[in-house]
């Protein structure tokens, strides 16, 4: 009787849970696909953003002496043309040495020590009224080791280390480079714990001590004198930055920017191949007769964006005649929404214009990867519903419905069954009462048959 009432309850149940597994199932698929498109277009995004980072697809500038200086583009910018570049100086930092003690663990008295920033020549310093003073109080028992680690600790632009020298111990100060990064200490004594006026200098001291002045690079870009605090110079022209390294006086570098047309031609044929991937995983999905995303409007949605991708506006702020779309870099798309590379229509836009294709090589507000990652961006967001992230939102509020439905079910199906098992049992009881007593009459009748005999 118990495997017949667990038969009667699963046929009982049988549809709705048919009925609701098949919809479980088919939520599941819908959540994985669209969750797979919208991992693929975001995967696509942060992968076109690393390489556009490198700088590889946007015009290098190289240096024909590079004994002069390393050439390179920040991150963003587009660079072209020449420049001639004539290094007199480099910038440097000022050096001061103190007189030799004993030991770095000699103690160096009792006060207070002020450093003051601004030009130091060997004759005179003029401060730096912009450039905050840095006191250092020094206590009773510090040593000329104190000193260094006091000075470094104030993470001012100083550095202080301790030099063994065949006179003995020197305490060595270098400041930043840059000619307002020289400096003179000051010295502030306890009267009754001298010693620390030693340490102290001021030009027209022992000139021995000064063992380095401070100074600004200086040199000639196009003809223009320029000067800078720093050896290391950021965008100093349109795409260029420069890490002096050395002089050359009298016979000035040339600076070029590189054709980038075979990384761009390589760009945009991988940028062709993941779009195709995504177009193709799209596809497959939202067909009228086999898609799961068929209706989805997050996926639909998708597919007309990148169905308008080509002759999208993606440098709205292009000077006229320069590249404005993907079309005019030589994307094309086909009829079943798949993407082909036009390489001789890219070529003819680097004849024309090629720091204007490069810039639609960057990581700025506009250009090929700014769209890209606003379309993966837009499709991450679980609160719009018309996006990929919203329809899996959606499918997987209704899956967690469509599971609260199957466990019910399941808790129905096994409250019937236990009814009827129980029903069958008393059935079961009834019959065997009953039996009991049909053989006790039977019994009965036998043996008033037998007296009549």
């Amino acid at each position: 009787m118990t495997g017949l009432a667990e038969q009667l309850a699963v046929a009982q149940f049988a549809g709705r849970n048919e009925r609701l597994t098949l919809q479980s199932e088919t939520l599941e698929r819908r959540i994985s696909l669209a969750g797979s498109i919208r991992s693929t277009l975001s995967t696509f995004a942060s992968a076109l953003g690393d390489r556009l980072r490198t700088g590889d697809l946007a015009p290098l500038p190289t240096i024909s002496n590079s004994a002069v200086a390393a050439v390179s583009s920040p991150i963003g910018t587009i660079g072209k043309g020449t420049y001639s570049l004539e290094v007199t100086q480099l910038a440097r930092n000022q050096v001061l040495s103190s007189p030799a003690y004993g030991s770095e663990t000699d103690t160096v008295g009792v006060g207070t020590l002020t450093i003051r920033f601004g030009e130091t020549t060997t004759g005179g310093f003029t401060e730096d009224t912009g450039h905050t003073p840095l006191t250092i109080d020094i206590a009773e028992g510090a040593t000329l080791k104190d000193v260094a680690r006091a000075i470094n600790g104030q993470n001012a632009g100083l550095n202080a280390y301790i030099a063994q020298t065949d006179a003995g111990a020197q305490l060595v100060v270098k400041g930043a480079d840059g000619q307002q990064n020289g400096f003179v200490i000051e010295a502030t004594e306890d009267p009754d714990n001298p010693g620390l006026s030693t340490l102290a200098w001021q030009p027209g001291d022992d000139p021995a001590r000064l063992i380095n002045t401070s100074a600004d690079a200086e040199f000639v870009l196009d003809g223009i004198a320029r000067s800078a605090s720093s050896n290391t110079i950021s965008a100093v022209a349109p795409g260029l930055s420069l890490s002096l390294t050395g002089t050359n006086a009298g016979a000035p570098a040339t600076i070029r920017f590189n054709n980038p047309g075979s990384a761009l031609q390589s760009a945009m044929q991988d940028i062709t191949g993941a779009l195709n991937e995504i177009a193709s995983e799209l596809r497959s999905a939202t067909d009228p007769m086999t898609g799961d995303l068929a209706r989805d409007s997050g996926a639909r949605a998708l597919r007309q964006d990148l169905a308008a991708l080509g002759s999208l506006v993606i440098m709205p702020n292009a000077p006229a005649g320069a590249p404005r779309t993907l079309a005019e870099l030589g994307l094309a798309i086909e009829r079943d929404g798949s993407f082909r590379f036009d390489s001789d229509t890219l070529t003819a836009a680097l004849e024309r214009d090629a720091s204007g294709v490069a810039a639609m090589f960057t990581t700025g507000i506009n250009g090929i990867y700014a769209t890209i990652d606003r379309m993966a961006r837009s499709n991450a967001m679980a609160s719009d519903p018309g996006s990929l992230a919203g329809s899996v939102a959606r499918y997987q509020s209704q899956s967690e419905q469509v599971a609260l439905q199957l466990e019910e079910l399941a808790e129905k199906q096994e409250n019937l069954r236990a009814t009827m098992v129980a029903r069958f049992a008393q059935a079961d009881n009834r019959m065997a009462a009953s039996q009991s007593t049909l053989s006790f009459l039977q019994s009965q009748i036998d043996v008033w048959n037998s007296q009549n005999d």
